[in-house]
Order: C-alpha cells, then structure tokens, then sequence
C-alpha cells in the first residue's frame, strides 16, 4: 500500500500487477519521456510478463496521446487483449481503475489525475445468476480483504472464509473450486488461482468493494 500511495502522489498515470509470487509491482507512466510502452513475456518488454505462458512475446502496447492513455492490441498477441473482461478490437482508451488482461495476468490502470471510472456492472464473463448462495458468500467473503484497496490485498483464506461464514474448509474448498472452472482460473497455477479470481470477480462488478 505504501508504494501505491507513493506512485499516487507523483499524479502520473502507472500500471499495477503482481507475478507469479505474487509480489505487487508498478510500472510508471510518463507520456512525455516515453509515449508508447510495450508489454509481453519477452524479457525486452517494458511490462515483462515472463511467468505467463499465454502472453505473447509482445503482446500489446500501451501509449499516450493527447494526454490519454491507450491500450491496443492490433494483431500483436495470439490469445487477445481484454479491458473489463471485454476484448479489444484494435485501440481501446483507457480510465483510472481499468483492468486490463494480458493472458492469465491481469493489469490495473491508474490514472490518479481523472475522475475514478464507474463500477463496472454487467454480464460479461460470469452473471450473479450463475452462482448459488453458497457461492456468492464464498466470493463475498474471498474477497473482503480488498476494500478500499484497489485491487491489490491478498485474498481471504480457506480458514478466514471459514470462519466468516460457519461453513467447513471442506465446503469453502469445494466452492472454490466450482467458481474457478466457472471463472477461467482451475488451470493457472495454485498461487495464482484466489487472486484472479478475486480480481475477476471485482472486475465483473459481482462483488461490491469501494474503490
């Protein structure tokens, strides 16, 4: 959180991620230094993404233009760029809280001079419907630790989930499990699976957590 705040301060626009450790990292955004930033698994990107196996080697880029940020993908990756859960089709402009998906890994775009964006409501990827009771308190409960934070506090425990709820570990695991087949994560790795789906659940406006 400190670091965050820190990169706030300076009122550039920066992308926030974390690796396959799950460690935070944050990329600064100058549009008059460097307009055009490149992200991929190459080691030579500017946003290095080389633990996700389904990014490509340069995979998209992102760029200022008349003070606005814009992602595009133009052909670039094999498997897309999605901004909200929604693919893009050649340029996309980007607002403060966007998240933006290069393969398994998800982006955080912040802009700290812009109004926030809206919470994003709707159906893409997975509907409220499609989850039973037990589950939506299961996600609420995962994702708890992330209010206020922007999506970058570590997600609940099976114990603290547990606990929240009265249910067993046995029960919050077998939760878990049906919402990341439902959500696209069953085949990331173990580390990674709570957090995407924490992020993907926020992203998707399933879970109501302040920004």
């Amino acid at each position: 959180m400190k670091e965050r705040l820190s990169a706030e301060r300076t009122g550039r626009a920066f992308l926030v991620l974390r690796d396959d450790a799950e460690q935070q990292r944050i990329v600064s955004l100058d549009g008059e230094a460097k307009p055009r930033v490149t992200v991929g698994r190459s080691d030579r990107a500017d946003v290095a993404i080389s633990w996700d196996g389904e990014v490509s080697r340069l995979h998209a880029e992102i760029e200022c233009a008349a003070g606005e940020w814009i992602v595009h993908d133009d052909g670039l990756s094999s498997n897309g760029t999605f901004v909200n859960g929604q693919r893009i089709a050649g340029r996309r402009r980007l607002t403060d809280g966007d998240a933006i998906r290069v393969g398994a890994t998800v982006v955080l775009f912040r802009n700290p001079r812009a109004a926030p964006a809206p919470t994003l409501r709707g159906s893409v990827g997975v509907t409220l419907e499609q989850l039973s009771d037990s589950q939506r308190r299961v996600l609420g409960a995962l994702c708890r630790p992330y209010a206020g934070s922007l999506h970058l506090a570590s997600p609940a425990s099976n114990l603290q989930i547990s606990e929240e709820l009265f249910l067993s570990v046995d029960a919050v695991k077998a939760n878990l499990r049906a919402m990341y087949q439902l959500f696209g994560v069953a085949r990331l790795p173990q580390n990674q699976k709570r957090a995407q789906l924490a992020e993907r659940a926020i992203t998707w406006g399933l879970v109501g957590v302040e920004r």
